[in-house]
């Protein structure tokens, strides 16, 4: 993992800002725990609104994740426990993110979604135990010519208030979601023309 990454560099100047206030990287890591629940929380809503609000705060809490370590660095207040700290926050939030998810997805694909967020949530954390507390792998990000990290694999979570800012902007009628959207298509479309004359052909009796 690198701590030159491209969220690093964003959050690197609001850091220096607040690194000489009584601000401790504890406190910004429990934010960044409490921003990732309230945007699980927005996500498992299933609104329009809840959407669009989760997506901005997860994004914040993606950069108070960053943050935290960050002014950490730059005040010499680096500790194993606080270490540790980020790593259960991270955890939690990012579970939640995806079970969240899944809960909002229910009302579109069934509770089926639950279960699938779930197991995302868990699996996601399976692989952040082994890389980062267990050690089995040391995954690199990816790399620019001369040898700087852009983007850790990590970072690959900015994917998600995407896919939700995408669902809340595709609500169609009563398919909410573009999991049902293609369904509401057919059912609203030229298909429907098509099927009720094959349903009037097949129900009509033959002249005798």
């Amino acid at each position: 993992m690198s701590h030159d990454t491209l969220i690093h560099r964003i959050v690197r100047p609001l850091v220096r800002c607040v690194a000489p206030l009584r601000i401790t990287p504890n406190q910004i890591t429990t934010l960044r725990l409490f921003t990732g629940l309230a945007a699980a929380a927005c996500f498992a809503a299933g609104t329009k609104s809840s959407l669009e609000v989760g997506a901005g705060v997860f994004v914040l809490s993606v950069l108070l994740d960053r943050a935290d370590g960050e002014l950490a660095r730059q005040t010499g207040q680096t500790s194993k426990g606080g270490h540790r700290y980020d790593l259960g926050c991270d955890w939690i939030s990012t579970v939640a993110a995806f079970l969240g998810t899944g809960v909002g997805l229910a009302g579109s694909v069934g509770e089926i979604a639950i279960a699938l967020g779930l197991v995302a949530g868990v699996g996601t954390g399976v692989l952040f135990w082994q890389s980062n507390v267990l050690k089995l792998e040391n995954p690199s990000g990816y790399r620019t010519p001369n040898g700087q990290i852009l983007f850790d694999p990590d970072d690959a979570m900015l994917a998600l208030p995407l896919f939700h800012l995408d669902w809340a902007s595709s609500e169609h009628a009563d398919c909410r979601g573009r999991f049902r959207l293609g369904a509401c298509d057919v059912a609203n479309g030229p298909w429907r023309g098509a099927s009720t004359r094959i349903g009037m052909s097949r129900t009509r009796r033959p002249s005798t």
